[in-house]
């Protein structure tokens, strides 16, 4: 009796820790869903009070004592946003010029990290530090000579300039980034390719690539997002005539005040493109994102 009494209560030992185990976890994963709650919530209303101030009516959107639930429901801003300047025209020159910006950073920039990152010369590690310098460097602080080297070269209010200025930030971005997912390749992926026949330019078509592609599309996706996005060196190098979408955004404030639901419309179409481009590359750019954080 006493036998299996000690080996019932021994064989009880563990059950109870168990639970008692999974009873203190569970306040736990409750703070940290509520603490991730949180923080969706703050982060996703100035998106929701975009869509709500863009379908309100023009006078509620001023009223001094906003509804945060929408009271009405109207389509008149984005006819307002459509008609106030033209709106295809800057939509397309952005498009163009985050295009090309994400097509020429991610040719050239695959190209330097994989120097970088596959082959050993003289001042290795000096680019590596110039890249990571570069990024350092604010923005606001390169206007001015970027406005001057521009207009020497021919380039100033045309989109070619701003091409090229917007690569000067994005593509030391892109050469970093794909240098970390080349390095977590191995090499001995490449190594056996070119065993088996294939040249080092074959090896890195057949091996390096397929492997590399989620990760070059998390990088043009940012790319995309910062030519697209950006107001600045927009505003200072293109003309009225030439101004891209952001810019078109400031023909809603006037010296008569700001009319903040067309503009809301406006930057709501503007947001389109971003939420097309998420969705067409969400499965890629998931895999891009947690690419190499397991080694092995």
């Amino acid at each position: 009796m006493s036998t299996a009494t000690v080996s019932k209560t021994d064989g009880a030992a563990p059950a109870t820790a168990a639970s008692a185990g999974s009873a203190g976890r569970r306040p736990s994963r409750l703070g940290w869903n509520l603490l991730g709650l949180l923080v969706f919530l703050v982060a996703g209303f100035p998106l929701y009070w975009m869509l709500n101030t863009a379908f309100k009516p023009a006078k509620d959107a001023i009223d001094p004592d906003p509804s945060l639930l929408p009271t009405g429901i109207t389509f008149d801003n984005f006819d307002r946003a459509l008609n106030i300047a033209d709106f295809w025209g800057p939509v397309g020159r952005s498009l163009v010029v985050s295009l090309s910006v994400v097509l020429i950073g991610i040719v050239v920039g695959t190209l330097a990290a994989l120097a970088i990152s596959r082959f050993a010369f003289r001042g290795r590690k000096i680019v590596i530090v110039g890249i990571l310098a570069v990024q350092m460097v604010p923005l606001v602080a390169m206007i001015i000579p970027v406005f001057l080297l521009l207009n020497d070269l021919g380039q100033y209010d045309r989109l070619t300039g701003l091409i090229i200025t917007y690569l000067t930030f994005v593509l030391p971005f892109t050469v970093w980034t794909l240098r970390g997912f080349i390095v977590n390749i191995p090499r001995e992926l490449e190594e056996a390719a070119m065993v088996d026949g294939c040249s080092r330019t074959g090896a890195f078509i057949r091996v390096v690539f397929p492997l590399l592609a989620p990760g070059m599309v998390a990088t043009s996706v940012y790319g995309f997002i910062q030519a697209w996005n950006e107001y600045l060196y927009a505003l200072m190098l293109l003309s009225q005539k030439n101004q891209t979408a952001t810019v078109w955004l400031g023909n809603f404030t006037t010296k008569h005040g700001t009319e903040y639901a067309p503009m809301m419309a406006g930057a709501t179409m503007m947001a389109v493109p971003i939420v097309v481009l998420f969705l067409l590359v969400q499965r890629k750019m998931a895999a891009g994102l947690t690419a190499g954080a397991v080694k092995g």
